[in-house]
């Protein structure tokens, strides 16, 4: 993820990130040109169209169809953001489940040697998430103590979450806790799970392929048959005006393609290595 201060506009404005849409867009901003120019070409000295031809008339459907395809990229931005942000609020919250887990533990438990195992294993589920939302392989050995009682190629996190329950359940047997903290310590656990869940749901449901797809068809024909109208009042102005068009609204598609998913590698997708680090750094210094 990039970190950045939203103050600095000098920044924003002149610097070109490698994450920028420009350097994706550049070969089709490329092309877009020369087609403009082309067109423009054609219509300005080649075919010599009069003022009154029917052609210019073209922009009036372009101001039309503006204010449908504005909609359709807010809905689109909109809903990938949804999905980044629930990402982020899944992960804020399997921090702060994983501190209050640690915290009750380290106030119910005396043992060392299962103070120990918590402290390890808590870490190691969303370090383990963490790689199952990004597709990464994992060893069978998860710490030095702790390894996957099962093949490791099942779902990693729910291994982990059994580990967890096992543990809990048998210091309930062995009377190291009571029923009524059982409960408690359930509810903490189960948590884990549920987060699991939520993330999974953004990775797995993309956004609709008809939508996607027609998105994507409706901003290349707009923006094909903006030089046809619009060179009659531009000449060949339309040439940049026609590219800064292309670059704003595909842009805005590039944009939400990349956050819609945010559990990846992409600049934008979330810190989750990052926040399973800090998860380890938090248990360790509590229990």
């Amino acid at each position: 993820m990039i970190s950045y201060n939203p103050k600095d506009w000098i920044t924003f404005i002149f610097r070109f990130h490698k994450a920028d849409t420009f350097r994706q867009l550049f070969p089709l901003i490329v092309l877009i040109g020369f087609y403009s120019a082309a067109i423009a070409y054609l219509e300005l000295e080649y075919l010599d169209l009069p003022d009154d031809s029917h052609v210019k008339n073209i922009s009036i459907m372009h101001g039309m169809l503006g204010f449908v395809i504005s909609l359709l990229l807010v809905f689109r931005t909109n809903t990938a953001y949804d999905r980044w942000w629930e990402g982020r609020k899944s992960w804020g919250a399997l921090v702060n489940n994983s501190r209050n887990l640690a915290l009750k533990l380290h106030a119910i438990l005396e043992d060392e040697k299962d103070r120990a195992f918590f402290r390890k294993i808590i870490p190691v589920y969303a370090s383990i998430l963490n790689k199952h939302l990004k597709d990464e392989e994992t060893g069978k050995q998860l710490s030095e103590e702790i390894t996957f009682p099962v093949d490791h190629h099942t779902h990693r996190p729910n291994q982990v979450a059994k580990m967890l329950f096992m543990k809990i359940n048998e210091l309930y047997k062995n009377k190291k806790i009571t029923g009524d903290q059982l409960i408690i310590l359930n509810s903490e656990i189960q948590s884990f799970t549920d987060i699991c869940g939520a993330c999974e749901r953004i990775k797995n449901t993309p956004i609709p392929y008809s939508y996607s797809v027609f998105l994507k068809k409706f901003i290349f024909f707009y923006v094909m048959t903006l030089p046809f109208g619009y060179v009659f009042n531009l000449g060949y102005f339309v040439v940049p005006v026609v590219v800064f068009i292309f670059y704003v609204l595909a842009s805005l598609e590039l944009i939400a393609e990349e956050i819609e998913e945010p559990f990846g590698h992409d600049d934008n997708d979330l810190p989750t290595a990052k926040i399973a680090a800090n998860i380890k750094k938090h248990v360790e210094e509590i229990i």
